[in-house]
């Protein structure tokens, strides 16, 4: 009777041990588990925060090509800024950002004096030429520079005088206040000489009035030019990207991006304003009848 009741303690005993033992293991399972430390994930560790906003340009009708393109590049890649363009022409576009109406301004044309002491800051896009355009079924495929002030300022009236068709000449040209009409002036040295019959306000309306009018004779952004008109050599040399780029077409003006020293532009807007100024850029200029500055 001892014996056995010895038995069923030892027996007793050694379960109460097992329980213990896989009870010990047990909760230093849970508690390790709980300790360590899970490995992050770098991609969903790290925030990325999207750029947002808007950025907005003003002025020049001749870099409407150049610049729409350049916008919609880079709305394509961050879907969440909205970029507009207002093309009033360069002097509009110089004001709107003395004014901070605009975060860059765009303008064909050197910045003068004046407004270089209000703090306006140019930076070279891209170089243009100026093509010297006619209507289709003139005759006339080349002009010496001389020939052409004699045009523009009234000394030559009739295209006969240049071996074309009997007709009068219509001079085409764009409003004051123009960048195209500044660089075109600057350029062939007939500021107020000019005899223009119309002054109009936008690159494609002097291109649409040339495509329209037989004996007319205007000028437009190279980038601008369409097969409605005709572009003519001036002393020999037709304007193209190549000709411009080696400087052998010299009826050219820069594209130029006008900000302000005392206004900083916005994470969208300085992001925007680096991506048209880089090398990646160029192509997209190129394309747009530009020449890239880089």
């Amino acid at each position: 009777m001892k014996t056995k009741s010895l038995f069923l303690l030892v027996g007793v005993l050694a379960i109460a041990m097992v329980f213990a033992a896989c009870g010990s293991k047990g909760g230093e399972k849970v508690e390790d588990t709980a300790s360590v430390e899970q490995p992050a994930d770098d991609a969903q560790a790290e925030v990325v925060e999207e750029l947002s906003g808007t950025v907005s340009t003003d002025g020049s009708t001749s870099m409407e090509k150049v610049i729409g393109t350049l916008g919609e590049a880079f709305t394509i890649e961050h879907k969440n800024v909205n970029f507009t363009y207002n093309p009033t022409g360069s002097g509009s576009g110089i004001s709107a950002v003395i004014e901070g109406r605009a975060d860059i301004g765009l303008s064909s044309r050197e910045l003068k004096a004046e407004e270089l002491e209000k703090g306006l800051v140019p930076t070279v896009l891209a170089y243009d030429g100026i093509a010297i355009i006619v209507n289709p079924e003139n005759a006339i495929e080349n002009l010496t520079m001389e020939q052409l002030q004699k045009l523009f300022t009234g000394e030559i009236t009739n295209w006969s005088e240049l071996g074309g068709a009997d007709g009068e000449v219509v001079l085409i040209g764009r409003e004051a206040g123009s960048g195209t009409r500044d660089g075109f002036e600057s350029i062939t040295d007939t500021k107020d000489k000019n005899k223009y019959r119309q002054e109009l306000t936008s690159t494609g309306d002097v291109i649409t009035t040339v495509s329209q009018n037989p004996g007319s004779i205007g000028y437009a952004s190279l980038a601008s030019v369409k097969d409605s008109v005709k572009a003519i050599s001036i002393d020999g040399i037709s304007p193209s990207e190549e000709t411009v780029k080696d400087g052998s077409y010299v009826v050219q003006r820069p594209f130029l991006l006008v900000t302000s020293k005392d206004a900083e532009l916005s994470p969208a807007g300085k992001a925007f304003f680096e991506f048209i100024t880089s090398p990646a850029a160029s192509e997209l200029i190129s394309k747009s009848g530009a020449v890239p500055a880089k």
